[in-house]
């Protein structure tokens, strides 16, 4: 779950000002990026138009990508700060290592959910032995400040709570949904829900009108609230919906991300989430210096090497263009 941008370009996140406080309808489109090896992403969030929806931070969309006869997904040790990684897959498989000893194989429809807290390093690859395609999300959940010092840890969920309609099924990922809550840790009011829909199904989805939403299309075509989303795009919904209309052209796979819009402005850069610049350049400093992060056992590879800082102070950029 990380920023492989060599030059990446901090921006800050978070608070109220730029919220839309109404239903609206924001069709995103992706900026493509090289992740490791042999995988390209769409990355929907932080986006020019749209920095966070609720405490959701970061997204890529990635795949179906054919690795049959390639490595897949390599991505070397690399650290966080003040966040939460959510892996998710709809085919594939992604070994997780991290510095806290952890060592898990995330299968499709399975959570994995990494805290970040006050520093944690991970790694990310495709078995040896692997499936032929690859296709998942990854995002990242910025931590509130009450939460983002707290001990680093890893948990995996290989059962989620569903919700069930004609022609739909919701995996509850983090947060609740109608009445059904993951076991994943959250830190702020939020949802992220895998909406499953079978072609021709017309559903209207409970929302809570005090959250702000996006959808972001993985597979099929789908109108959500009239506007047709395909695959590797988000929309943006703003606030005040109490249900969204979904309309399958086909069998279509989404995910539904939201929460309460995140107050606290947030300064992201690279892999790190933090309130100053001070501060991201101390995270830059302990990982170069190899103190703090820990160490990730068992990947074979040298650790990412942290990008150089911008020469001019990290700005504030806002949540909207």
């Amino acid at each position: 779950m990380s920023n492989l941008d060599r030059s990446p370009v901090p921006s800050v996140c978070g608070g109220r000002g730029f919220v839309v406080a109404e239903p609206v309808r924001e069709l995103l489109s992706p900026r493509r990026v090289r992740l490791g090896e042999s995988t390209e992403v769409r990355r929907l969030l932080p986006n020019l138009g749209r920095r966070m929806i609720g405490a959701w931070a970061f997204v890529d969309h990635y795949g179906p990508d054919d690795i049959a006869d390639e490595p897949g997904m390599q991505v070397p040790p690399h650290p966080h700060i003040g966040l939460q990684t959510v892996s998710w897959l709809h085919e594939g498989e992604v070994l997780h290592r991290d510095s806290t000893g952890s060592l898990q194989t995330i299968r499709p429809r399975e959570l994995g959910l990494m805290t970040s807290g006050r520093a944690i390093s991970h790694s990310e690859e495709s078995p040896r032995s692997h499936a032929r395609f690859l296709h998942g999300a990854q995002l990242w959940v910025a931590l509130p400040d009450a939460h983002r010092h707290t001990e680093p840890h890893f948990e995996h969920h290989a059962t989620l709570p569903t919700v069930t309609a004609p022609g739909l099924t919701a995996t509850v990922i983090l947060g609740d949904l109608d009445g059904a809550a993951s076991p994943g840790t959250a830190y702020t009011p939020i949802v992220g829900a895998d909406l499953t829909l079978a072609r021709g199904s017309d559903v209207r989805l409970p929302l809570v009108p005090d959250f702000e939403y996006g959808v972001l299309a993985m597979s099929g075509e789908v109108r959500v609230d009239g506007v047709t989303v395909l695959p590797g795009s988000m929309l943006y919904l703003g606030c005040g919906r109490a249900e969204l209309p979904l309309h399958a052209e086909s069998d279509a796979g989404l995910m539904l991300l939201g929460g309460e819009p995140f107050e606290e402005e947030l300064i992201m850069w690279w892999n790190f989430v933090g309130r100053t610049q001070a501060e991201i350049e101390q995270a830059r400093e302990d990982w170069t210096k190899g103190t703090r992060f820990g160490e990730v056992h068992g990947y074979e590879g040298a650790p990412l090497t942290a990008p150089e800082l911008p020469a001019t102070p990290l700005k504030a950029r806002g949540r909207v263009r």
